[in-house]
């Protein structure tokens, strides 16, 4: 193993070459260039194959990573695709959008003895794009084919991952979805260049040709009720997501030109991906020319002034409340959005929206950070009286994401949800408090990251096994 592995005393970390800021910005092309197979290979020989691989530990699906490390050095690069996919339903994925500085990256044994972190993602990406082009992915192909039918609401990654599972157990698979693609937010929420389109579509084709069924254009409560399809299938998964935007609740929040970050995104995503735009045609959500305010510190904040910087805005400012050793997005993606010249103002909050109709200026206070509060980050005070304004001819507002009101929207009162709104499920079984009916991913957990939905997706699809063997097995019985 030494011949070829621990070699990070001798190998300097490296990452997947980045296009320069004004080439990069020119377009919405992924900013990553891709490792070389001797790349790949020198930089995964820096793994320590440590006793206790924190990397695997922290990482939600729990990753074999250091053993496809050593099978990507010594070249094997089939079998190290075929272990990554064995607990990943989407390697490609989270190799280009996971915050691996803080996952498994982040917990790199060597990064925490000063040697620079193994460039995990970049190696993971690398492998699984290396079998798509060779050919080693192949369709689903159950060794049995099962009668019981599984419905999933919701094409986002959570339910994408169980529809994976499932199918390969042998179920029939009907994913329900209200948008005209499947993959959701990693088709309309994620921009290209974190995310190229055209990695979730071959995705998407493949599970098609598995023989998942997609049903797009689909709305749960007004094409059919959830106790219609819990009627037609033998169990339905709920992984909707969480979509609606919270609110800022200041003065002038109702101008025109104040917009929440989902519909910023998804009209640049759809006018990426050749749809008409009508909003974005006539202007409304372009940033072309227009001096853009974005508030929020999350990755999506980031992907809305990385996205406007190439839209060509004017000037792109982002207002966040605490300070940059806090914000919660990827520290990753800050540097990537200062290098392309966005400007981030830190310890501010939103004070008051000023214009005649449309938004003209944003009022802001300052703010100091005070005693740590239940997130164990320092809280946010307001200092009186001192506050500053920005030029404004949009604004997003990037504050995260709540659910939507599941029970209404489904035409099903009595389906439980928590305080937050979020779907109540047993723990360990993921069930919801109606029989037959599973939830799992953001619309379970609250918004969090993609890699958590996968891993939810995953362990919703072996609940839902049990469930249906069970259940057959009772009918068994009862027939004897």
């Amino acid at each position: 193993m030494t011949e070829k592995m621990l070699k990070f005393v001798g190998i300097k970390k490296q990452t997947p070459a980045k296009l320069e800021s004004t080439e990069r910005t020119s377009n919405f092309h992924e900013i990553y260039k891709e490792f070389i197979e001797t790349k790949a290979a020198e930089q995964a020989s820096r793994c320590s194959q440590c006793g206790t691989p924190f990397c695997q530990v922290h990482c939600p699906l729990h990753n074999n990573i250091p053993d496809w490390l050593k099978l990507t050095a010594e070249g094997r690069l089939e079998e190290a695709y075929k272990l990554s996919s064995a607990t990943n339903s989407m390697p490609e994925v989270c190799g280009s959008i996971c915050p691996q500085d803080r996952l498994c990256e982040g917990n790199c044994v060597i990064e925490q003895s000063g040697h620079g972190t193994v460039t995990i993602g970049a190696i993971e990406k690398y492998i699984t794009n290396t079998a798509w082009e060779n050919g080693w992915v192949e369709t689903i192909k159950p060794t049995k084919e099962l009668k019981e039918t599984i419905g999933i609401i919701g094409a986002g990654p959570a339910g994408l991952a169980a529809a994976e599972q499932l199918r390969q157990k042998g179920y029939q698979i009907t994913i329900y979805d209200r948008y005209d693609r499947a993959g959701g937010l990693l088709i309309y929420g994620i921009p290209n260049f974190k995310l190229e389109k055209s990695s979730v579509q071959r995705r998407t084709k493949l599970y098609q040709d598995s023989g998942i069924t997609f049903v797009q254009n689909f709305e749960v409560g007004k094409d059919s009720t959830l106790e219609e399809l819990k009627e037609k299938h033998d169990a339905v998964l709920i992984a909707t997501g969480v979509y609606k935007s919270r609110e800022i609740d200041v003065p002038g929040k109702e101008l025109k030109n104040i917009f929440p970050a989902m519909k910023f995104l998804t009209a640049s995503n759809k006018k990426g991906l050749g749809d008409a735009v009508p909003e974005f045609d006539n202007g409304t959500l372009n940033a072309e020319g227009k001096n853009v305010v974005v508030i929020g510190g999350g990755d999506t904040a980031m992907d809305c002034v990385r996205t406007a910087i190439r839209q060509k805005a004017k000037s792109v400012s982002c207002l966040y409340r605490r300070d940059k050793k806090n914000m919660p997005g990827s520290a990753r993606e800050v540097q990537n959005a200062e290098e392309e010249g966005v400007k981030f103002i830190w310890l501010s909050s939103p004070k008051e929206f000023k214009g005649s109709q449309k938004v003209e200026k944003v009022i802001y206070d300052k703010i100091r950070l005070g005693e740590p509060d239940s997130s164990g980050r320092q809280s946010p005070k307001i200092i009186e009286g001192a506050h500053e304004e920005l030029d404004a001819d949009l604004v997003i507002k990037a504050l995260g994401f709540d659910p939507e009101e599941i029970p209404t929207l489904f035409s099903e009162p009595k389906l439980e949800v928590s305080k937050w709104g979020t779907i109540k499920t047993d723990l360990k079984t993921m069930r919801t408090n109606i029989r037959g009916v599973f939830a799992a991913g953001d619309i379970v957990r609250g918004a969090s990251l993609v890699v958590w939905a996968i891993r939810d997706g995953r362990d919703a699809a072996q609940q839902i096994d049990k469930y249906l063997k069970i259940k057959k097995e009772q009918s068994v019985i009862r027939a004897a």
